[in-house]
């Protein structure tokens, strides 16, 4: 720390040193990088949950179309139609299953923007309607 001295003369205050001068941003750009990961990690988190919900959505659509007897074949087209594109695009729809009822799962690939951190992810939901 600078040390502070008044003149005699003058009755000024003057200051000697200033060896910390700027440390501060050398610090704060030393954390720069932790804040950066810390913010992708809650990125990555939303982006998790956003297609988790997403792929619930589409499941449900899905085994509704499925389970009514004139429109269990467009089931993958509604559960598509459902989703928002990009999590569509990254969706596998299973065939439905089941005798009163019926299942359909929904597989969705998570996209990784932690920079392969996290490794290929997926999000799977399924749904069960009774059949008409």
């Amino acid at each position: 720390m600078a040390s502070v001295r008044t003149s005699r003369a003058t009755g000024r205050r003057t200051r000697r040193g200033g060896g910390d001068r700027g440390s501060t941003a050398i610090e704060y750009l030393g954390f720069l990088p932790v804040l950066i990961l810390i913010g992708l990690a809650g990125v990555q988190l939303g982006l998790i949950a956003y297609t988790a919900q997403q792929a619930g959505t589409g499941a449900r659509a899905a085994a509704r179309t499925a389970s009514q007897d004139g429109l269990s074949g467009s089931y993958e087209r509604v559960g598509r139609a459902s989703m928002t594109d990009w999590v569509a695009g990254r969706s596998r729809i299973g065939p439905p299953t089941g005798g009163d009822t019926v299942t359909v799962k929904v597989t969705v690939t998570v996209p990784d923007i932690l920079l392969g951190l996290l490794g290929d992810r997926t999000v799977e939901k399924s749904a069960t309607m009774p059949r008409d």
